[in-house]
């Protein structure tokens, strides 16, 4: 699946806020959805290995561990894989998501999701929760740095 979502922010400070540096962030202003993150391995460099736990008992799944597949610091894209948690194994084979940040004339973003599933036989996957999900951790992001304008600078 793809999604878009627009935000009101540079794309350089989200993407910084909302990707490299989100297992830090993310606890503290998303805590009913992120109890913690760190980087297990890699130091946030290409093929980093990091770990996001869950503190919604909602969701399917109580953590995620990601490698970063490719960082474009100058273009804002950023390409993850689930290798561990977050429905591997039980609803996927494999799951990939591509971010690209794309600056907008009036200050903002334009932030470009591109998901890709490689899902286990007899399995479907309701989009429409991840794409809320994606839309909910951009818009936290996004209002974080707008109640803290130095953040991210």
């Amino acid at each position: 699946w793809s999604h878009e979502v627009a935000a009101n922010v540079p794309s350089g400070k989200l993407f910084k806020a909302a990707m490299l540096d989100w297992h830090n962030l993310g606890p503290k202003i998303v805590p009913d959805f992120i109890a913690s993150g760190s980087v297990l391995s890699g130091g946030g460099a290409v093929g980093s290995v990091r770990e996001i736990k869950m503190s919604n008992p909602e969701l399917p799944f109580n953590y995620l561990k990601e490698r970063l597949d490719f960082v474009d610091h100058e273009k804002f894209e950023v390409k993850n894989t689930l290798v561990e948690g977050g429905g591997l194994g039980k609803q996927f084979e494999s799951a990939s998501t591509h971010f690209k940040f794309e600056p907008l004339s009036n200050n903002g973003c334009i932030v470009k999701v591109t998901a890709s599933y490689k899902l286990l036989p007899g399995v479907n996957v309701e989009s429409a929760k991840a794409k809320e999900g994606v839309t909910h951790h951009i818009k936290a992001a996004e209002a974080y740095l707008l109640a803290n304008p130095t953040a991210y600078a």
